[in-house]
């Protein structure tokens, strides 16, 4: 599964799956196999545990309270395993979470798929099961009647779907729809010390991967090769959740790739965007290489990106608005020829948008974001320059802030001549 297509299923990417998905499916002109000396180095760390998803409920029910909401509905996703370990999908079948301002939380799904859902269900023992010539809506108005919510604001997460709000308002003629979001936002864009540590750990395998990746490369690969084994490789390590793409050449000038097939020779720009989940939480790191020499453009172009990461670094401090992170960037590159805002050659999507336990959340290093950065945010940091027809650049490091400001979960790689980068330590705070 490609990026595109895994953030789609996730929830993550609201858009239709761009044309990298092609780029991902050419066909292996030959084997390439990992090497079986790496293994999983995931053992150090340990999932999210019930004592936290209470703890984040007794959050949710605070935020609540302060933003005058009287409860919230959930749909399967990451806000859903966020609060109660449940991972499950969506169909038109509805299965929902209700976490109420006060009292136990309860959940609704199909009478047959009870079973499968308690498998992974960490928190809260009130589950209540639709027939399937059964209304679910009544069963959530009857969760809300039995815990005295009858009226007020009711929060629907941002991803919930239209046919489930539709369905239930006309049950709670007293009770008004709002955005979730001030609750959901509020406990999951600020991230623990242990979340810190699983995505860490997320990085920590997909850079080894990528040095496993890098030093396997050879002339006559396709993408496809390139990108199974970087697949294989995060899997021996111990990820999950694996997506991996890899742009060579002129295909490398689109952030998302082209139809159109490539083969690695020498002088080719290699730009790999890949990802792995750690116990439900993510990584994403983005290298760009040269296999064989460098031209003195190819050389150019990188140092400009690599200088841009930094700029997007130095500028996301705390108090410091998401955008103007986004701003610096491009004020450094129309300095130097580039845009200027989206316009190519240049940078042509965002700096970076918010991780953890899906590959994009809120916020956004986005020209015109307003939120403020503080601890416990996580981002990626993804510049690049792209120029049609020729190849692109983009160079991929994630970020979190504490008390002091950014921190790296990897360090940038120095130059093209030393493209991977390094793991650095977690600084608490």
């Amino acid at each position: 599964m490609d990026k595109r297509a895994f953030l789609k299923f996730t929830g993550a990417g609201l858009a239709a799956a761009p044309l990298a998905s092609f780029a991902q499916q050419d066909t292996a002109k030959k084997p390439f196999y990992t090497d079986t000396k790496i293994a999983d180095i995931t053992a150090s760390v340990s999932p999210v545990t019930v004592k936290e998803r209470r703890a984040r409920i007794a959050k949710a029910q605070q935020l609540m309270a302060k933003n005058d909401v009287a409860a919230i509905i959930l749909e399967p996703g990451a806000a859903m395993d966020y609060f109660t370990g449940i991972q499950w999908w969506r169909s038109e079948r509805l299965t929902a979470v209700v976490i109420p301002r006060e009292g136990d939380i309860a959940v609704v799904t199909p009478f047959f798929e009870k079973p499968s859902v308690e498998e992974s269900l960490q928190v809260g023992e009130d589950i209540r099961v639709w027939q399937e010539h059964e209304s679910p809506f009544k069963q959530v108005a009857q969760i809300l009647a039995d815990r005295k919510v009858d009226k007020g604001r009711l929060g629907f997460e941002a991803s919930v779907r239209y046919f489930v709000l539709n369905g239930l308002i006309p049950l709670l003629p007293d009770m008004q729809n709002v955005s979730a979001e001030p609750v959901t936002l509020g406990c999951r864009m600020f991230k623990s010390d242990h979340e810190l540590r699983l995505m860490h750990k997320a990085n920590e395998v997909t850079l080894k991967a990528y040095t496993h990746v890098y030093e396997r490369l050879e002339a006559g690969m396709s993408q496809a090769d390139v990108k199974n084994l970087m697949q294989q490789a995060q899997q021996k390590l111990g990820g999950s959740d694996l997506w991996a793409m890899a742009l060579f050449n002129e295909g490398s000038a689109y952030p998302h790739g082209t139809r159109k097939e490539q083969v690695l020779k020498e002088g080719s720009v290699v730009l790999m965007d890949c990802g792995c989940a750690v116990h439900g939480y993510q990584s994403d790191i983005s290298r760009t290489f040269v296999f064989g020499e460098p031209t003195d453009k190819q050389q150019q172009v990188w140092n400009s990106v690599r200088k841009g990461q930094q700029v997007a670094f130095e500028q996301a401090q705390l108090g410091n608005t998401a955008g103007s992170v986004d701003d610096a960037v491009r004020s450094l590159y129309k300095k130097q020829g580039y845009g200027p805002d989206y316009q190519l050659p240049g940078l042509s999507h965002r700096t970076g948008h918010g991780i953890g336990m899906q590959g994009h959340e809120r916020v956004n290093f986005v020209h015109g974001e307003k939120t403020t950065l503080q601890p416990g945010m996580c981002f990626s940091n993804e510049p690049g320059i792209y120029i049609p027809g020729e190849f692109g650049v983009r160079l991929e490091d994630c970020i979190y802030m504490n008390s002091k400001g950014p921190q790296w979960f990897t360090r940038p790689p120095k130059s093209l001549a030393e493209p991977l980068g390094e793991l650095a330590p977690l600084a608490f705070s």
